[in-house]
């Protein structure tokens, strides 16, 4: 069983990633990125794609043309663990 973070943890992982935000539950961060075409949001999704097969932790997402909208939790706590807060700094520096 993965740990789930507290809220001040929560916060903490929210300050060190400003683009994302808590979703409403409070049990996901969310965020949505936009590219110049559908070519480069798909090879970004694919970047990030290894990412998570690698961390062997993988978003919740979807893509409309030049939008790709990533929602990150972890199934196994029931809410956030540090697992999203890594994925979140990896997919940041994917861009």
């Amino acid at each position: 069983m993965v740990d789930r973070l507290t809220k001040e943890e929560i916060g903490a992982m929210l300050a060190q990633a400003p683009e994302w935000t808590l979703r409403e539950d409070g049990g996901a961060i969310e965020r949505r990125f936009v590219f110049d075409d559908f070519v480069a949001a798909f090879g970004f999704m694919t970047r990030v794609a290894l990412l998570a097969e690698k961390a062997d932790h993988h978003p919740e997402w979807s893509n409309v043309y030049n939008r790709v909208d990533i929602t990150l939790t972890t199934h196994d706590a029931d809410g956030l663990s540090a697992r999203d807060a890594e994925m979140a700094r990896a997919i940041d520096a994917a861009l």
